[in-house]
């Protein structure tokens, strides 16, 4: 037991040295398992089935030692080192429940081994931003929480399974990284044809690479579409972490395509063992196999932990790990201090919240030594929501000058159209993208195009293998030049590489409509594309709810500005965005949750992280049987007892559906569970090669399925 607690006490402290924490650190792994010293613990050990509460008692130890702030630190991450971070509550519920327990085994034998610390000088340097103490204090909570529960883990694993343990952190130092990037670099610049756009790109690269000298802070990163910032960015976060000493690089990125694509890339200029990909559609962990090879069992162990050089993953897994009470996902968080933070696609930000997403990015720049780049080509305005001391410093010298060297479309406002106006443009076209606002739409004017063998349709109906096999094929077909009429919903807007030269979108906010005109003359052949922005007039053609206030603001820059995609309007745009927003950037007020009882440290950590939901939970996954691949996994699945390693495969074969359909299917016989854990579509006459699933109305139950 001794042996346990110093050698935890050692670790946490180890890792919350990189925030100056390293006191309390060694305090909790001292304290968090004291409980155990009691004889109804040693009882268990020795096989009596008793359930003893062990966590409990060094939490009431640390209020007995310690005054309140001390304390109550030490109280929330002891008590919840293995069900996670409790609600401060009340004598009946949480924190103060479990502290208020009056007949706790009896621990005191731990006084003959374990001397606790003295903290009573100790106090932590934290700067408050924008006066929120609360956030401030609360975050270091969670950040100590992670150092111990890793702590706590990582010696309990080297004690049980040590071969496991001895798989931990073996990868190659940064500074071979460095030299892996640049070589990589001299190859690409040298094979690179000299041209106009290449030359800016390397400037782009050597102004990233210039800024990477100043210290550490927040940056924005504000790039076209086609000035290749995913690997100036790499240069930049590459420079500045041996300037400064840092420790790893994370890519938050709004998509899993493009997520895919920029590990992809990093994995080939770095090695795969160096690289992270974490998100929904892959999590290492999730992957068992009979047959896991050694590097394969690196990347599961690491993406418990994030201790690995590079991680690329979502603003889903990052953001709601930043605010999870469980310790599975706050385990990590410790290794996020003195890091280089990528948000690729920064205007992507959830706006309903945005400001405790800055407010967490704030902390982990002022209180925890990391750097963040805000990175894209439609940067938000961040300056009114962000104190004066996080503010982004804009890593390229003229941002304006460089959107209009890159601008390769000219922007034309169509006003209100009706679907057969719309439809007969679109088929004068040879070659022309229409992007629409709902999959109702998309649907409904792919019907009225013209030349079936030419025309083709592209929505969330279908699954990403049907999608990627429609977008080879249209690829193939502008290559060739020939004809091809594309209706879409806006999923084709970031992470498809796809060049037409003339694009349609639904009114939207001017980001989107940006999204849009960067797959129009993408490549430069033209020398200008023409983008067309149009009001549908159809009920099922306009924007609802949240779309439809997007929209309204994007048509006030379109009357205000010649350019509505210049760098200014987006910036005007995004200023009104927010104005409109209001209270809404923070729509679970969860950053007044954190002030509301600081006078006595309580905290609300459950209620948060129920709360902090990016994605709201209203929809479940069926799979389509598409391909002779689809069902043979799905034949796999069937037949071992190992499913969870199939998901990934899976994932290409998913269509993501509202309840009320999904029930709506089941009641029908339409879909059948296999492995308990997955759905699939049964009746394949619901599903079309041109539109994907269909939204069959089977009986008078079900007329209120959702297209």
């Amino acid at each position: 037991m001794k042996n346990h607690l110093e050698n935890v006490a050692n670790g946490a402290s180890e890792f919350a040295k990189e925030f100056n924490a390293e006191q309390f650190g060694y305090a909790s792994g001292l304290l968090h398992d004291i409980g155990k010293y009691s004889p109804e613990f040693q009882r268990r050990l020795d096989g009596v089935k008793i359930r003893v509460d062990h966590s409990t008692a060094g939490a009431q130890e640390a209020r007995k030692l310690y005054g309140i702030f001390q304390s109550r630190i030490l109280e929330y991450i002891i008590t919840g080192h293995h069900g996670g971070l409790l609600n401060y509550g009340t004598k009946e519920c949480g924190l103060e429940e479990r502290l208020s327990r009056p007949f706790l085994p009896d621990y005191s034998a731990y006084q003959s081994e374990i001397l606790a610390p003295d903290l009573s000088k100790i106090r932590p340097s934290l700067t408050p931003i924008n006066n929120k103490m609360g956030f401030a204090i609360s975050f270091y909570t969670r950040m100590l929480f992670s150092c111990l529960v890793e702590a706590d883990f990582l010696d309990t694993e080297r004690f049980l399974s040590p071969d496991k343990s001895s798989l931990r952190g073996q990868y190659e130092p940064f500074n071979e990284l460095f030299t892996k990037f640049d070589n990589y670099m001299k190859t690409k610049l040298l094979i690179a044809e000299e041209n106009p756009i290449n030359r800016l790109r390397r400037e782009i690269y050597e102004q990233c690479i210039e800024k990477a000298e100043l210290q550490p802070q927040m940056f924005s990163l504000t790039v076209p579409t086609g000035g290749g910032k995913t690997l100036s960015s790499m240069a930049f976060a590459l420079t500045h972490l041996k300037k400064y000493n840092l420790n790893r690089i994370l890519y938050v990125i709004p998509y899993t395509s493009i997520i895919e694509q920029n590990a992809d890339v990093f994995r080939e200029i770095f090695g795969n063992q160096n690289v992270l990909e974490h998100h929904s559609n892959y999590d290492p962990k999730n992957e068992k196999s009979e047959n896991t090879d050694i590097a394969q069992e690196k990347l599961k162990l690491s993406s418990e932990n994030w201790d690995i050089p590079i991680i690329v993953t979502t603003n889903v897994q990052f953001f709601e790990s930043l605010f999870s009470n469980r310790v599975s996902r706050c385990r990590k968080l410790h290794n996020l201090a003195k890091s280089v933070i990528i948000l690729d696609e920064a205007q992507m930000l959830p706006t309903g919240f945005l400001k405790p997403c800055l407010a967490a990015l704030s902390e982990l720049v002022v209180n925890y030594g990391s750097t963040v780049v805000i990175c894209t080509a439609t940067q938000p305005n961040l300056n009114g929501l962000l104190d004066e001391s996080v503010r982004p410093i804009e890593i390229i010298h003229s941002p304006q000058e460089l959107y209009e060297v890159f601008r390769r479309v000219h922007v034309t406002d169509l006003g209100d159209l009706e679907d057969s106006d719309l439809s007969a443009r679109l088929n004068a076209h040879k070659q022309v993208l229409c992007i629409v606002n709902t999959r109702k739409h998309a649907q409904k004017l792919y019907e009225q195009l013209s030349g079936p063998e030419s025309c083709y349709h592209l929505s969330a109906r279908m699954c990403p293998v049907h999608r990627r096999m429609k977008l080879k094929k249209i690829k193939d077909l502008l290559k060739e030049g020939a004809e091809c009429r594309v209706v879409s919903t806006q999923l084709i807007e970031a992470g498809v590489d796809i060049d037409f030269p003339a694009v349609y979108r639904a009114m939207s906010g001017i980001d989107s409509v940006c999204q849009a005109s960067g797959r129009c003359n993408r490549e430069g052949k033209l020398v200008s594309g023409e983008v067309y922005v149009f009001r549908s007039t159809e009920k099922y053609g306009k924007a609802t709810h949240w779309q439809s206030r997007i929209a309204e603001i994007g048509s006030m820059i379109f009357d205000e500005w010649d350019d509505p995609l210049s760098l200014p309007a987006v910036d005007r745009y995004f200023e009104k965005l927010y104005s409109y927003e209001g209270d809404g950037l923070d729509k679970k007020k969860i950053l007044p949750s954190f002030e509301e009882r600081l006078r006595d440290i309580a905290f609300p950590f459950e209620d948060v992280a129920d709360a902090f939901n990016l994605i709201e939970n209203n929809t479940r996954d069926i799979i389509i049987p598409y391909d002779n691949k689809a069902r043979s996994i799905i034949k796999q699945i069937q037949q071992t007892g190992f499913p969870g390693k199939y998901v990934r495969n899976l994932q290409g074969y998913t269509v993501n559906i509202y309840a009320e359909e999904f029930k709506a299917l089941e009641r029908n016989n339409a879909i059948s569970s296999i492995a308990d854990r997955f759905f699939v579509l049964e009746k394949l006459e619901d599903y079309s090669e041109d539109t994907g699933l269909l939204n069959r109305k089977y009986n008078d139950e079900d007329l209120l399925l959702i297209a």
